[in-house]
């Protein structure tokens, strides 16, 4: 029979695609369910037959059968208006949407920001709606990633937490990257550096000033939270209130971005008067005026390892307690 055939003749059953890969039912449900106990190739022979036939899996009878829902919620709790301004989330979104379509599970994403917005995902976020859930940008001693597991909802975070009770996490070397950086403005001489920092209730902006701490002591601080603007107020106060400052690291290129804008408009030029070095080499630090120097942070690599660990934790595999902390590198233009 050819596909056009079946087709015409109503919508093809999985006995239709077993007869077509010459395999048992019981395989073809095994690679629909995404089993890995099947052989290569009775796997690729199912997988034809299927893109032959247009067979569709039912959902909702799969459903029945799995106990689960394919779905994974990523969930990001920023304003809109952050989420689509910040390179960061774009990068990590494409790279976690990828992982799981790979795996045939698709994504719901779901911003948060205001009481009434964390309420309906929080009752949302049951094992009848995901088989699991990542977040991102999460702020203080937010309890959800507990609440979620103690529903049976695998859960996986980015960034490290800021209470014991880590969960399972994956996060860059924040402080090892801050004090990269530091360090490298001491080692070019720089004598009066300061800091604009992240957000000091998310583990990011607490390291990355640590870091920044680690090689300067208490050293010069203006506070930020990761966006263009506050970087350029911070600059401003910085310039108003320690005119000697030489060099700012900077915790995210935005705020680096708005930092130089500052110096700009007062007549100041990078590195000649102030040396400045961001964070995350993003798209951002290739286009300012100059270059920006910046700490790589291995986005996509966040991204892919978080779907990893998530989908370990779904199927009941072993795939290490704790968190994933992955490397940073200082990468060099033309602001310091």
């Amino acid at each position: 029979m050819t596909a056009e055939r079946t087709r015409a003749t109503g919508r093809p059953t999985l006995d239709q695609v077993a007869l077509r890969a010459g395999v048992g039912r019981g395989t073809v449900s095994r690679v629909v369910n995404g089993s890995a106990q099947v052989s290569p190739g009775a796997r690729a022979a199912v997988e034809d037959a299927i893109a032959e036939l247009g067979y569709v899996p039912n959902r909702a009878a799969r459903t029945l059968v799995t106990q689960r829902t394919d779905s994974i919620a990523l969930v990001i709790f920023e304003s809109g208006e952050r989420f689509f301004a910040e390179p960061f989330f774009g990068r990590i979104v494409q790279s976690i949407s990828s992982g799981l379509v790979d795996r045939g599970l698709q994504m719901v994403l779901m911003i948060s920001q205001s009481p009434q917005e964390r309420e309906r995902l929080e009752g949302y976020l049951t094992r009848q709606h995901v088989d699991g859930a990542l977040l991102l940008s999460l702020h203080g001693n937010d309890n959800l990633m507990a609440t979620l597991e103690q529903r049976g909802v695998a859960t996986v975070r980015a960034g490290r937490p800021t209470h014991a009770d880590a969960g399972t996490f994956v996060d860059a070397d924040n402080r090892g990257g801050a004090r990269e950086a530091t360090g490298y403005l001491a080692q070019l001489g720089r004598r009066r550096i300061a800091t604009i920092t992240g957000p000091l209730d998310m583990a990011a902006g607490i390291a990355r000033l640590d870091g920044y701490r680690d090689v300067v002591g208490e050293g010069i601080v203006a506070n930020g939270d990761f966006s263009e603007e506050s970087g350029a107020a911070a600059m401003q106060w910085l310039l108003d209130r320690h005119p000697g400052v030489d060099a700012v690291f900077a915790a995210s290129d935005m705020m680096a971005a708005g930092a130089l804008r500052v110096m700009r408009q007062r007549g100041l030029s990078a590195p000649r008067d102030i040396a400045v070095v961001g964070f995350d080499n993003s798209v951002i630090a290739r286009h300012t005026d100059p270059p920006l120097s910046s700490v790589h942070q291995p986005i996509e690599e966040m991204g892919q390892e978080m779907v990893r660990l998530l989908l370990a934790k779904i199927d009941h595999e072993d795939a290490g307690e704790g968190g994933l902390v992955l490397s940073t590198r200082l990468v060099l233009r033309g602001s310091a």
